[in-house]
C-alpha cells in the first residue's frame, strides 16, 4: 500500500505497519526535524522525503491508501499554559492535514492528538474530519499511561488490557547509566508509605494507572514525582530532554536493601512506545527523549491498522 505520513517524526507509523504485517509499496514522509529524520532514516532508508507539510501543494503521488499523522499538540495540551488551541502557530498546522487529505483523497485516514484538549477544539476537529474521535490509552498495550484521541474512518474496537506494568520493561541495574540515579537519598520524601500506596490501588487499577509513592524534596513538579514500577509510567513528553528529563522518577528496588530513585533510560522509553530496543540510538539522549515524547505508540497504531480492510488496496 501507499502511505503518506504527515508530521512523521521518527516514523513510528512505519514501525506499526510492520507490526501489523501490512506490505508497504511507498512510504512518503513529511518531517522537518533533522534529528527525527536522522533516526527515521537509520531505520528505514527507503522512505520518500517530502519536507515541510506546508510545501505539499500538488498531488504527485501514487494513489494514497493511508494518510496518517499526529498534528502538533503544543497549543492544545493541558500542559501548555495559556494555550491558544487551533489558533496557535503549532497546533494550527492541523489545517494542513485537512488540506492534504482533501488533496490526495486517501482511502483511509488516521489523525491523532491529545485527549486533554478543550472541548471546543475537539468539536472543530471532529467537524472538519467528519467523524467523532475514539480515546485510546496506550496503557492497554504498553506500560505507559498515554491518552490520545484518534479520528479515523477505520472501524476498530479497543483491545483487551495486556496488563503490562513498568517493571516488565525495565533494564537490569547493571545496564543503567549511574547518572540516571539520584544518589541524594535524603531528598526523598514519602507522601505515602509504600504499603499505603498499594492499599489505595487495587491490582486492576495498578495495571491501568501510575502508583505514586513519593516526591523528591519540596519541588512538586512532575519531574520530581516518584512512582512505583508496579504501575504504569507517566505519559512521555517532548519536553523530556537531558539528564533531568521530565519522565518522572521511579523507585527501583535492587537486590540489596537500598534502592535507586531514577529516571527512565532512553531504551526504556523506547519500550514504553512499543519500539525496538535502540531504535533512536545515534542521536543525543536529549534528542532521543524529545523524539520519543513526540511519537506515536507503535502498538496502538498497529492495533488500529489491523482493523483496516485491505481488499483492493495497492500491494
Amino acid at each position: 500500500m501507499n502511505v503518506l505520513s504527515l508530521f512523521d517524526g521518527i516514523s513510528v507509523a512505519r514501525v506499526a505497519l510492520d507490526l501489523a504485517q501490512i506490505q508497504v509499496k511507498n512510504y512518503y514522509s513529511s518531517e522537518i526535524d533533522k534529528y527525527a529524520i536522522q533516526v527515521s532514516t537509520k531505520n528505514y532508508p527507503n522512505i520518500i522525503r517530502l519536507g515541510n507539510v506546508c510545501d505539499i501543494s500538488s498531488n504527485t503521488f501514487e494513489p494514497i491508501d493511508l494518510l496518517i499523522g499526529g498534528s502538533p499538540c503544543q497549543d492544545l495540551s493541558i500542559a501548555k499554559k495559556g494555550r491558544k488551541g487551533l489558533d496557535g502557530e503549532r497546533s494550527g498546522l492541523f489545517w494542513e492535514y485537512v488540506r492534504i487529505r482533501d488533496l490526495v483523497k486517501p482511502k483511509y485516514f488516521i489523525l491523532e492528538n491529545v485527549a486533554s484538549m478543550p472541548q471546543k477544539d475537539k468539536d472543530i476537529i471532529s467537524e472538519a474530519m467528519c467523524c467523532q474521535p475514539i480515546m485510546f490509552n496506550a496503557s492497554l498495550v504498553s506500560a505507559q499511561t498515554r491518552k490520545r484521541l484518534f479520528w479515523t474512518n477505520i472501524k476498530f474496537e479497543l483491545p483487551m488490557d495486556r496488563e503490562i506494568i513498568l517493571k516488565d520493561i525495565l533494564q537490569p541495574d547493571g545496564e543503567v547509566d549511574e547518572r540516571m540515579v539520584n544518589k541524594n537519598k535524603k531528598a526523598y520524601t514519602l507522601t505515602a508509605t509504600y504499603m499505603k500506596a498499594f492499599e489505595k490501588n487495587s491490582v486492576e487499577k495498578k495495571q491501568r494507572t501510575m502508583v505514586k509513592v513519593g516526591t523528591m524534596g519540596k519541588n512538586y513538579s512532575q519531574g520530581n514525582q516518584v512512582y512505583s514500577p508496579e504501575g504504569k509510567s507517566i505519559c512521555l513528553s517532548s519536553r523530556s530532554g537531558g539528564i533531568g528529563a521530565n519522565t518522572g522518577l521511579y523507585k527501583i528496588e535492587k537486590t540489596e536493601p537500598e534502592f535507586n530513585i531514577r529516571k527512565l533510560t532512553p531504551l526504556e522509553c523506547e519500550r514504553l512506545q512499543s519500539l525496538p530496543d535502540n531504535y533512536t540510538e545515534g542521536v543525543s539522549n536529549t534528542q532521543r527523549y524529545k523524539s520519543l515524547g513526540n511519537a506515536f505508540n507503535a502498538e496502538v497504531i498497529s492495533h488500529i491498522l489491523k482493523s483496516m480492510g485491505v481488499e483492493g488496496v495497492s500491494p
